[in-house]
Formats: structure tokens, sequence, C-alpha cells
């Protein structure tokens, strides 16, 4: 059969489920790959926006010798304050128990990082210790926060 017989002949139903097999295999494959790719990404809306807010809050230290009252992104933070990331991924909540200490604690509040089971919660100390858990609260620090 000639390829001008061929093209006019049309395309047939095995051919045509063939394909949409093909095509739903792929995308079974990637969807997954892709938002696994995305959450491993915006984890960085996380870690670096508490890596700016205890940098403010260690200026203001340095000025004042408490972190209570300090301005963080324009807004004065104390025990129990909180302010979301740039990408509304996460809320970070600031855990300041006496004038030289604080914690600051990330929690995913969008999609897809409510769907991150891998790197749940994310703290910083005022000693600069980092922290990651996943979901059933075990430690992931070093994949969290080493290799975001």
């Amino acid at each position: 059969m000639r390829i001008e017989e061929r093209l006019s002949a049309g395309v047939t139903l095995i051919e045509l489920l063939v394909v949409i097999a093909i095509v739903g295999l792929l995308a079974a494959i990637a969807y997954p790959a892709y938002t696994q790719f995305m959450m491993q990404g915006n984890r960085t809306d996380a870690t670096k926006t508490m890596q700016l807010a205890a940098q403010s809050l260690e200026r203001c230290y340095s000025a004042n010798f408490t972190y209570a009252g300090c301005t963080v992104n324009g807004n004065v933070v104390n025990d129990g304050s909180t302010m979301q990331t740039p990408n509304a991924f996460y809320n970070i909540t600031f855990a300041i128990p006496d004038p030289q200490d604080y914690t600051l604690t990330a929690t995913p509040i969008a999609a897809p990082q409510t769907a991150d089971s891998k790197c749940r919660v994310f703290t910083l100390s005022s000693t600069g210790q980092q922290a990651a858990q996943d979901i059933n609260a075990n430690p992931t620090t070093q994949p969290c926060w080493g290799s975001n």
C-alpha cells in the first residue's frame, strides 16, 4: 500500500487506542515526578525566608540585646507571631521564649507543599541549628535543608 493510499484510509481504532495508552502511560510516570520536583523547589520558600528572618533578628539583637519586638519584613515580631513566606506556601511561626532565644518554625499551608510528606516541618533556632521532620515526625534535616 502506498503512503497516499494509507493516509486517505484514516486511522484505525486500535491505532488510536495504542496512542492514547502510550500518552496515558507517559503522563502517569511524568506527573508524580513533576510534583516531587515542584515540592523540592518550593522548600526554598521556607528555608530562605527563615534564614532572612534570622538575619533580621540577629541585627536587632546586636542593637537591642533582645529578640522580642524586633522587626522582620516590616512587622514587629514577638513570641507567637506568624508570617507567610513570599510565595505563600508556608507559615513561619516565631517562638521567642526569652530575650536571648528564638525558634522559627515553618509549616506548609498551600498545595503542593501540603502534600510534602518528606519535609513537613522546618525549624531554625537562635543557635543556627537547622532541623526538619517528615510527616511522622522523623528527622529529615539533611535531605530537606542540605539539598533543596
